[in-house]
């Protein structure tokens, strides 16, 4: 028997939703409901400095609007550091205290991570030197050499990366006391019993390390899709830094037109001849099994 399908969408309120954050939540929408699956909603405001509920809460009355309503109770991860906590005391053994800051880091880093992060250089990997007190935890990775992690992804097809020259041993607490977003996202998606991640492309080189924690946690990895993410007119990923304006829908032509253009955008095809559907209600009876068309152009790479 089939392993039934569990997907999320998963934003963070640090502002209204935009079209870069509607064209992910859209294809991690549509992929669930093409599968017959459950469609869940995590608000992931573990970064309670820069997020806000006043965003939480507008975001999830816009997927409403939108006719994307959640399977089940909306998880917030600000509530849930208590799980954050116990995981990293399961993995206690491949963790360490680190006491460099972030000029440190810079300066002693072994170069840039995929994703633009610095690679941390082991300076604490056998403990604090003295005088130096802890900042943030960080989980220790393998060695060169036994550090490869690959996976398929759905569209992207096979992903190699080597966790001690890509990215070093990363943090799991930061210096300001937050978890971090690689190991909330494993310990939420376990949780939460996700078997399908469709998400943006922007997050695929964060995928190995929490490909990683799953192993320490020895717990299945789930499959992945990363689709490609809205650049302005700079060519920069569309994000609030950026500039990007709210998306809207007031009114049900409003909702349409911003499901369109997100649909557009991920390059579903709902007939040369067809009229555009005019309500929410036709849009999603084109939509979904435009979505199972488009998975199948792509042969969904592996």
């Amino acid at each position: 028997m089939n392993t039934p399908y569990i997907g999320r969408f998963a934003p963070s309120p640090s502002g209204p939703l935009h079209a870069g954050s509607l064209v992910a939540g859209l294809a991690s929408y549509l992929d669930a409901r093409w599968h017959n699956g459950t469609w869940l909603v995590r608000i992931e405001d573990i970064d309670e400095d820069r997020c806000s509920p006043e965003a939480a809460e507008g975001i999830l009355a816009l997927l409403d609007a939108l006719g994307m309503h959640a399977d089940g109770e909306i998880v917030w991860q600000s509530r849930r550091k208590h799980l954050y906590q116990a995981a990293a005391e399961r993995i206690d053994k491949d963790t360490y205290p680190c006491g460099c800051n972030r000029r440190e880091i810079a300066d002693s880093r072994l170069g840039v991570a995929p994703d633009g992060a610095a690679v941390y250089a082991g300076t604490c990997r056998h403990g604090l030197g003295p005088g130096r007190d802890m900042r943030s935890l960080r989980v220790r990775v393998p060695e060169p050499g036994a550090d490869e992690i690959t996976f398929i992804d759905r569209f992207a097809g096979r992903v190699t990366q080597h966790l001690a020259t890509d990215s070093g041993d990363f943090v799991l607490r930061r210096a300001d006391g937050f978890w971090a977003y690689q190991l909330a996202v494993v310990v939420d998606d376990i949780e939460q019993g996700v078997t399908d991640i469709v998400r943006g492309a922007d997050l695929l080189d964060s995928t190995p390390r929490q490909i990683y924690l799953q192993h320490l946690l020895t717990v299945p990895t789930p499959r992945y899709l990363h689709v490609p993410v809205v650049r302005n007119e700079n060519g920069e990923k569309l994000s609030k830094q950026t500039g990007a304006l709210a998306v809207t829908a007031g009114d049900e032509p409003a909702a349409v037109a911003a499901l369109l253009d997100a649909a557009r955008f991920l390059g579903l095809e709902f007939g040369v001849d067809a009229a555009p559907p005019a309500s929410r209600e036709a849009f999603w009876h084109v939509a979904v099994p435009a979505w199972g068309q488009l998975l199948a152009r792509h042969g969904e790479a592996g």
